[in-house]
């Protein structure tokens, strides 16, 4: 069945499946923070680090842009949305402790697989007829999570820039505002630490460091053209998008949550007072 709806999705084109993508990751997060408050959040925020860092592994061809695109813009850019809503709901030390914990979802994440990649790979008599099918595995499980160091390090490099830019820009907003224009804070952190993301990562890992190992870095029109300012159209349209959730995000609140949320604004409207998870 998963195989048929994999080769189902293969025929559409690639702006199909972007808005499909898009339009999980916009149900999955409010759904997480009804069921799960804060902690729904933070798991959302660790599987997108993960995911995304896998997810560039794979490019695809979109018609608006003349090369390929790396995948993994919309599972990672969709972590802001939970970070703004971490610290609009819950409080500045929340959305920082969300962040931390995406930091070390992955940095375990690779540790694990690399000691998964460490055990000597199976002989084909070894493995026998039970066990034949999985010998292409090794070599299936090394190119998906052996890390890149370069692209593991501009990775996180730029994650953990850009995300506590983005809870800093937010409250910034949420300072000048008070508790109104919440859209204006939402959008506007989120658009400007996609940019610091996608500027930071892309130029580390295309040209500062194959610059520095002796590769030939990517060229600057296509790192601007297509890897900074391209797929930052996609994340600027996630950023508007974000704008109406971070209010429907409200409505998921779980019932004590949404009920302290309020107390807080008819009492202390300017700030808000971190939820320990």
């Amino acid at each position: 069945m998963l195989t048929a709806l994999v080769a189902w999705m293969n025929g559409l084109p690639p702006e199909a499946m972007l808005f499909i993508e898009m339009a999980v990751c916009f149900t999955l997060i409010p759904v997480m923070l009804r069921l799960f408050g804060p902690a729904g959040m933070f798991v959302y925020i660790a599987i997108g680090i993960v995911g995304a860092n896998i997810q560039v592994l794979k490019a695809v061809k979109f018609s608006v842009f003349s090369d390929p695109t790396a995948l993994g813009t919309v599972l990672f850019a969709s972590s802001y949305l939970c970070t703004d809503v971490l610290t609009e709901y819950y409080g500045r030390a929340t959305a920082r402790r969300g962040i931390l914990l995406g930091f070390a979802a992955m940095l375990l994440m690779t540790v694990m697989m690399m000691l998964a990649m460490g055990y000597r790979p199976m002989t084909a008599a070894e493995a026998g007829d039970a066990m034949a099918w999985a010998l292409p595995n090794h070599d299936h499980i090394v190119a998906l999570f052996l890390p890149a160091p370069t692209l593991l390090t501009a990775s996180m490099t730029s994650y953990l820039i850009s995300q506590f830019n983005d809870v800093m820009v937010f409250q910034r907003i949420r300072k000048a505002t008070g508790v109104r224009h919440m859209w204006l804070r939402a959008a506007g952190s989120t658009a400007v630490s996609a940019l610091v993301d996608n500027t930071i990562f892309n130029t580390l890992a295309w040209v500062v460091f194959p610059w520095i190992i002796g590769e030939t870095p990517l060229s600057i029109s296509a790192l601007v053209f297509t890897y900074i300012i391209g797929t930052y159209w996609i994340r600027l349209g996630m950023a508007v998008i974000e704008a109406p959730y971070i209010y429907v995000a409200g409505w998921f609140l779980p019932p004590e949550d949404r009920k302290r949320y309020r107390a807080e604004i008819v009492n202390q409207p300017g700030q808000l007072v971190s939820v320990t998870v």
